[in-house]
């Protein structure tokens, strides 16, 4: 537990910590001691696996989806290009011959799908940079192991055009079953109802290492199938996605502490001294040519700008990934396998210590943090017998949703917000009762309406009361459904105003339900909101009057009995019974 708050507070990956342990249990430190390379790498596969369906579990699609083409060339052209440059350089530099040279390159030229994912959890970066990395971790890992597999084949190695055909062949039979299980699995869940929820993660993860083994099993790229799996199911809207998304993220910590400690009892440091120096000088090349080059190269087909090409270079993390498949030359017998595997592992280190906790620092002075609202994380419960959906969700800090009034929400006919829970106090809102950061709500929807009632929080969480108004739909490349029914008041969807034109220049929209004003001036009001008693009110400046010169009312500002205005937002007490709120209103 230590461990991880050191590495969760202080940005380094967590793997330097427990190889660290790994490394004071094995022999020259308590005395274990482990040589069972073979048992390291089965561990370290499976441990890989979990990991990259934990990374497939928490990746938005909506985040990933732009960054797909940039993450694609990163994980084929850029390792090409990584390998190629480190390997000339381990070749002439560090005086390796060409077969370890290129093995050395291939290992190194992986990032690493925990390290990235365990930084990023703490640095705020734009969502197109953080969607590039993460997509580009859980797909690189594929196309590398392939090529340290075919260097450490004996024999010479094929053809280039016959390996990359090989490649793209592993590629393409990975992806397609991982899309096809992780499509089957989804489909499964949402149509068959588990007797428990605890089974939901369970079946969750299953379906995710089956692509694995369907993958392996076809001669496929099985990394490739578990992360795209996962992808697929992570944004598939199944039940109690947020209770399998943390089950599957405590399944990674307990895999990648197993493998960083049984790597750390791997090494031996007593025979590390005469390899720092290559480990240094490789090590140099891959971080400060290497990965910038096929960075640059990789993506100016997409006009990156130069300040996030630098980020995108500077983030390239290397953690457990490299040292894992460092034991492949090892198994395969290659000769000098051993010091290939302490070059590694020295490199991972030292650059790891380099970059990790660098990476806030630069992205600040690039000005590329990003610090938008928080996702709302809304958790789906089936009430299977009655056909509707219980939707749970915490407005985080800096969501705009906060000061918004129930009834400004719009949620689609059939879901409603049915209980607030705030300071540990539990009430059921009224229409005018505003919502603040930390409020816990409770949201029952019918299964027809109830995607779109998630899109609709999402949109007002991202784009505040008038998010329909400024575009934000709360999903991707799409419209919140039910927009062409929500249009401004008038019949027939016409503006408002006198006779149904258009507001004066100026004026406020008013708020989406409202009714067409009455004749005899009554004020338009709200849905949901008391009518006021027909008295006049003074129209601000640069806001529609109605017939007779009263003012129509925005949908920021009803009027209650008299001409009064309601009760603005965040008089109504905090925790206290709904009723005081509405005092002597008069109801609909």
């Amino acid at each position: 537990m230590a461990a991880v708050r050191v590495s969760s507070r202080s940005g380094l990956p967590s793997l330097l910590i427990y190889l660290g342990i790994g490394v004071a249990i094995g022999q020259d430190g308590i005395g274990v001691v482990f040589n069972d390379v073979g048992l390291t790498q089965v561990i370290g596969y499976a441990a890989l696996v979990v990991i990259l369906a934990e990374g497939g579990l928490g990746t938005k699609w909506k985040q990933i989806k732009p960054a797909l083409p940039a993450a694609a060339v990163l994980s084929t052209l850029g390792v090409a290009i990584s390998v190629g440059v480190t390997a000339t350089a381990a070749h002439y530099l560090a005086g390796m011959e060409w077969r370890q040279a290129l093995i050395i390159g291939a290992v190194v030229s992986s990032t690493d799908a925990a390290a990235v994912f365990s930084v990023l959890r703490n640095v705020p970066l734009p969502s197109r940079l953080t969607g590039v990395l993460e997509a580009e971790s859980g797909f690189n890992d594929a196309p590398v192991v392939i090529l340290v597999v075919a260097f450490s084949a004996a024999g010479p190695v094929e053809h280039w055009y016959v390996l990359i055909g090989h490649i793209a062949l592993e590629l393409a039979i990975g992806a397609a079953i991982g899309l096809a299980v992780g499509w089957l699995g989804a489909y499964g869940l949402r149509h068959v109802a588990l007797p428990a929820s605890g089974l939901y993660p369970i079946a969750v993860m299953a379906i995710a290492f089956t692509a694995y083994a369907g993958g392996a099993l076809a001669h496929g790229s099985g990394f490739l199938a578990v992360y795209l799996a996962a992808l697929v199911l992570g944004n598939a809207k199944l039940p109690h996605s947020p209770a399998t998304r943390g089950f599957a993220e405590g399944l990674g910590w307990i895999a990648q502490i197993g493998m960083f400690v049984l790597l750390g009892l791997l090494v031996t440091p007593h025979e590390l001294g005469d390899d720092i120096l290559p480990a240094v000088v490789v090590g140099l090349v891959l971080t400060m040519v290497a990965r910038p080059v096929s960075v640059f190269l990789s993506t100016t087909p997409f006009r990156t700008p130069w300040p996030e090409k630098a980020l995108l270079s500077w983030a390239g993390l290397r953690g457990a990934v490299p040292i894992v498949l460092a034991t492949i030359p090892m198994v395969a017998g290659v000769p000098d396998s051993r010091r290939m595997f302490n070059i590694v592992f020295i490199l991972v280190i030292i650059y790891t210590l380099v970059q990790g906790p660098t990476l806030p620092w630069l992205a600040r002075h690039l000005k590329l943090r990003d610090d938008e609202a928080k996702d709302l994380g809304i958790e789906s419960a089936p009430l299977e017998r009655l056909r509707g959906h219980l939707l749970s969700m915490t407005i985080p800090e800096n969501s705009r949703m906060h000061g918004v009034e129930v009834a400004e929400l719009r949620l689609p006919a059939g879901a409603a917000v049915t209980l607030v829970v705030r300071d540990g106090t539990s009430f059921v809102p009224l229409p005018s009762t505003v919502l603040r950061r930390g409020d816990e709500l409770l949201v029952v929807a019918t299964d027809p309406v109830r995607d779109k009632a998630e899109l609709r929080l999402r949109a007002v969480g991202e784009g505040g009361k008038l998010a329909g108004w400024l575009g934000t739909t709360g999903g991707p490349g799409r419209g919140l459904a039910g927009n062409a029914a929500r249009k401004p008041s008038g019949a027939a969807g016409k503006p408002s105003g006198t006779g149904g034109k258009a507001p004066p220049s100026g004026g406020r929209p008013p708020a989406s339900g409202g009714r067409p004003p009455a004749s005899g001036g009554k004020s338009t009001r709200p849905a949901g909101k008391p009518p006021g008693a027909g008295d006049k009110v003074k129209a601000p400046e640069g806001k529609p009057t109605g017939p007779g010169g009263k003012a129509t009312v925005s949908g920021d500002e009803p009027t209650g009995p008299g001409g009064a205005s309601a009760a603005k937002p965040g008089t109504e007490p905090s925790g206290e019974p709904p009723g005081k709120a509405m005092g002597n209103m008069k109801r609909q």
